[in-house]
């Protein structure tokens, strides 16, 4: 990895919060809701929780393989439906579909975020990452759906668009955007367009950026450089990493003061792998700087 000048590269070792024993078969899209961390467990199909103290369970079983995951104000669920391209809310009385995106988003949901106005930023892949057989194209597309289901692209040409935060001053939208090796930043307009596109943190070629986390200074944590998270500034400085036992493919801060930085770890992203054996953890490490 490449450190831009800034100061010594501070590095700490993460420890295990929940282990390979507990059946996690791959943990994605973590958000951090009252005193839990809530995740997808995807090839699990659930939303699972864990707490500080490592205890887990499954919240919400799903019939279908989910991404898109967000909890709105109101506290229920959004997730989506990753292969059929829908996004549903679920309740306590069960899902109703809010949006179907399978006419403008040609592939597969990625990862996505809640807008301060309820509405929704979710990405599609652009390809069938899946198949060894296809070629990568930057093809995709950050779709939003307004709070009363009407959907829009509003943004193209991504190169595989994923992990995905709103600023707290609302005004901007910064992506992981994975196979392009950089976080890419857009002005969110009035109306939940985005413009203005611009290059927040380029990456070396060898790091796929995936889930990422927004602290109180700014920077932002990064997912998808082989045993590690680190923290990265706009610009491109990184001056902190978590190393990890697994390949870490999402992070978010939390706990009580938001200083816990949970970090979804396996053994493979390869379905095929994931689906037959169980070797997601999440790992969790304290920093200095908290979260958003």
């Amino acid at each position: 990895m490449r450190i831009l000048p800034g100061g010594p590269l501070r590095s700490t070792s993460a420890k295990t919060l929940v282990g390979v024993h507990s059946g996690l078969r791959f943990a994605k899209s973590p958000r951090w809701v009252g005193q839990k961390l809530l995740f997808l467990d995807i090839h699990d199909r659930s939303v699972k929780s864990v707490d500080v103290k490592g205890t887990a369970q499954t919240v919400r079983a799903l019939p279908y393989l989910p991404a898109g995951f967000g909890v709105p104000a109101d506290g229920e669920l959004v997730v989506g439906d990753a292969w059929n391209r829908r996004i549903y809310r679920w309740t306590s009385a069960g899902s109703k579909q809010i949006a179907d995106l399978s006419d403008i988003a040609g592939s597969c949901l990625s990862d996505g975020v809640i807008d301060s106005r309820g509405g929704i930023y979710v990405g599609d892949t652009g390809f069938d990452f899946l198949d060894p057989l296809v070629d990568p194209l930057p093809n995709g597309v950050i779709v939003h759906i307004d709070a009363d289901g009407r959907s829009s692209v509003v943004a193209r040409d991504l190169f595989f668009p994923n992990g995905m935060i709103i600023t707290p001053d609302n005004k901007t939208l910064i992506v992981a955007e994975t196979m392009g090796h950089r976080l890419i930043a857009f002005e969110i307009g009035n109306d939940s367009s985005l413009q203005k596109q611009r290059v927040w943190a380029q990456l070396e070629d060898d790091i796929n950026p995936d889930g990422i986390c927004l602290d109180r200074e700014g920077a932002i944590w990064v997912a998808g450089a082989g045993k590690q998270a680190f923290r990265v500034k706009e610009g491109g400085e990184v001056d902190q990493r978590i190393t990890t036992r697994r390949p870490v493919f999402a992070v978010m801060l939390g706990g009580p003061e938001r200083k816990h930085l949970f970090m979804c770890t396996a053994d493979s992203n390869d379905p095929v792998i994931t689906s037959r054996t169980s070797s997601a953890t999440i790992e969790i490490a304290e920093v200095e700087t908290p979260g958003v």
